[in-house]
């Protein structure tokens, strides 16, 4: 068992450092391999399963109870020496943001996916958020012991669904339940496991596979080569490539991204994490790989540059975790938060084991580590050297979908679930809590059902404060179909003393996607820049509330064409509330419609059902855009606008017996049909 934990002498310590995710569909047996990683590598000496509620990631008690990761888990081993730090992420569609944070502060990723199912909505979604941020990955294909396993299939869904080359660097020994090892393909040898927990053997390739392997390592060899030009010429000088001239091309087509390097093996029974730890090792980034950030290299004598990703609240305090992209952290340091201005104090720095933590007195390059201290740092919040300051990109956060109204169970808790919120969504960005201007209630909102869920529930266990909870709704969107051009607002104050003056022309149009677009077609300095911003500015704060239901505005682009100045009385203000209603004014005179989310469903469900389940799905105002059959089973794709979706698993469960399953992954906005908009409107 390889756990050295010092890197090779001579070497840069950085380059012994891997920072990863875990990345999958729910249920692809993340959580598991994570478990097993920990396991080969030393880091724990009993192996927890998830059915039982003992791994090491998964130890929140919703996590435990519900038998799904719901909050990214740091934890930390070592291999080969090298230090290993990785992040366990959610699977399930409701935690996206959680991966979002989490992608934004790794270096590489693993890509966990089932033998069976292949590709999954999920696994598609996870994926292409790794694409976004440039995350190199390798791929896992998993479950290889599950009847119904098959390699080939999985890596053609990789191929097909996910637009990338999958470079398949083993072959499997046995089938579904007799699967036993893999033959690596490179240094053309057979990894056996035994039926304990044990170390794999090596062993010559079984003849049986032995014209098999070869076939794949030249398919292999073929691939590399069309991808990589220095292996390109040493192929058509030799006629194949040799294990250096591979392990390298597989390295550098991993870096660039114009591949993957696909494995696999089954987690459950402990067979293949140890050539998945090597490939970590040999094909995804370190610390020192990465570009430098905004000039600033990982390097520890560089001044400070780190980036607040995640931030909780325990029962010892507040803990900020943080990836340190540049300079050393010290137990003690005061960090300038260049967002706001102020300065924080460094009390203590932990090393993460989950829900352990080991104290340490620095922190350096590359390092991901927990902090506390910092009182009013968030996640995206940059933590620099307070005398070379420097912002760094915060991760994105996705707009709330679901809503609920929550109340407390007694009136003498109003006081504590209002903090018990605040805290909420100080831990979690995604959820936004709010007062409802016209019922007076205070609303939660979330990404799904299932996120809402576990957000009150939180609160109910960790604050003690009996919720009362709302039916969910959707948030819908309020978009311009037809526009108006050359509105003229006129803005005009006086009230004593420096009055108000602003004169905008603009027009609107629609984006055609979601978002909002401004652009100013001044000339002349008729209207300044600075004011030209303030126009802009006053279009935002415009869009909070459309004229059909008070909803969001979305997909539109605001043209301002002319103004006018006054040379005592124009000011940013002015012009900002002149943007403001002059949008406002714009909006009432164009034609809008309402948008609402909609979600891709796969349902999944035996060969009997689909008759029922295609009705419901179209009493659902579902559009169906898929089906396939598989071993006894059909899948059914469709798009279904997610207000119809709730309580959709009990009544699947009651058309199929219990037997069909269903996924969701966000599909955007659709325009919410005539009659159904009418009826929403007249609530």
């Amino acid at each position: 068992m390889r756990t050295r934990t010092h890197p090779h002498p001579g070497t840069n310590p950085l380059t012994a450092v891997r920072n990863l995710g875990i990345l999958a569909h729910v249920d692809a047996g993340k959580t598991t391999v994570t478990e097993r990683i920990l396991f080969a590598t030393g880091a724990i000496h009993k192996r927890g399963e998830v059915h039982d509620g003992t791994t090491v990631t998964d130890f929140d008690a919703q996590e435990r109870a519900r038998g799904i990761t719901i909050f990214a888990a740091a934890v930390s081993c070592a291999w080969d020496g090298h230090r290993v730090n990785l992040i366990d992420t959610p699977g399930h569609v409701d935690f996206a943001d959680e991966v979002e944070r989490s992608l934004r502060v790794l270096d590489g990723a693993v890509a966990v996916f089932d033998a069976v199912a292949g590709v999954e909505p999920q696994s598609e979604s996870v994926w292409r958020q790794a694409d976004r941020h440039g995350v190199p990955r390798i791929a896992f294909v998993n479950k290889l012991d599950r009847a119904g396993a098959d390699l080939d299939t999985a890596v053609a869904s990789i191929r097909h669904r996910l637009g990338t080359v999958p470079l398949v660097v083993q072959l499997p020994v046995g089938r579904e339940d007799a699967f036993t090892g893999v033959v690596d393909l490179l240094r053309m040898r057979a990894l056996l496991w035994g039926a304990g927990a044990g170390a794999y053997a090596t062993a010559p390739v079984p003849e049986e596979l032995r014209e098999e392997a070869l076939r794949r390592r030249r398919l292999l060899e073929e691939t590399v080569a069309e991808l990589h030009a220095d292996a390109l010429e040493e192929f058509c000088t030799a006629g194949s490539l040799t294990e250096a001239t591979l392990v390298r091309a597989l390295r550098e087509l991993t870096l660039a991204g114009d591949g993957v390097v696909v494995l696999c093996g089954s987690a459950y029974r402990n067979r293949g994490i140890e050539p998945l730890l090597d490939a970590v090792v040999a094909y995804l980034p370190s610390p020192a790989d990465m570009p430098a950030v905004q000039g600033r290299p990982a390097d520890p004598a560089q001044p400070l540059a780190a980036l607040a990703f995640k931030v909780t609240a325990t029962a010892t305090g507040r803990l900020t975790y943080v990836r340190l992209y540049a300079g050393t952290l010290r137990k003690g340091d005061t960090v300038l938060d260049p967002g706001t201005g102020r300065t924080e104090r460094i009390g203590r720095i932990l090393r993460v084991q989950a829900d352990r933590h080991e104290e340490r007195e620095e922190a350096v390059a590359g390092d991901i580590v927990a902090v506390v201290g910092p009182k009013a740092a968030r996640a995206g919040t940059t933590l620099c050297a307070p005398g070379a300051p420097l912002l760094l990109e915060p991760p994105t956060v996705a707009d709330p979908v679901v809503s609920v109204a929550v109340e407390a169970g007694r009136s003498t808790d109003t006081g504590r679930l209002a903090a018990a919120l605040a805290r909420i969504a100080e831990e979690d960005p995604s959820l936004v809590v709010r007062t409802d201007a016209e019922t007076g209630q205070t609303v939660l909102s979330g990404l799904g059902e299932l996120h809402l869920e576990v957000a009150v529930e939180k609160i109910r266990r960790d604050q003690g404060v009996e919720v009362v909870v709302g039916r969910p709704r959707v948030s819908y969107r309020e978009t311009v179909v037809d526009g108006v051009a050359g509105l003229v607002h006129r803005h005009v104050k006086q009230d004593g003393g420096a009055g108000q003056f602003a004169h905008v022309v603009i027009d609107v149009e629609p984006l055609g996607e979601p978002g909002f677009a401004f652009r100013s077609t001044v000339v002349g300095g008729r209207v300044p820049q600075e004011y030209v911003r303030a126009v802009e500015a006053g279009c935002r704060d415009a869009l909070a509330e459309g004229p059909l239901g008070g909803h969001p505005v979305t997909g539109l682009r605001v043209v301002l064409t002319d103004g006018a100045t006054h040379s005592k009385d124009s000011s940013e203000l002015a012009f900002r509330a002149a943007g403001r209603f002059a949008l406002r004014e714009a909006l009432r005179a164009s034609a809008l419609e309402l948008l609402e989310p909609v979600a891709e469903v796969t349902v999944t469900v035996p060969d009997e059902s689909v008759g029922a389940v295609l009705g419901d799905l179209a009493a659902r105002r579902g559009r169906v855009t898929g089906s396939a059959t598989r071993a006894g089973t059909a899948v059914v794709t469709a798009t279904v606008p997610l207000a119809e979706l709730f309580g959709y698993a009990s009544r699947l469960r009651g058309r199929t017996q219990g037997r069909g399953t269903f996924t969701t992954r966000p599909a955007g906005l659709a325009p919410v049909p005539a009659g159904v908009a009418t009826t929403l409107l007249a609530r």
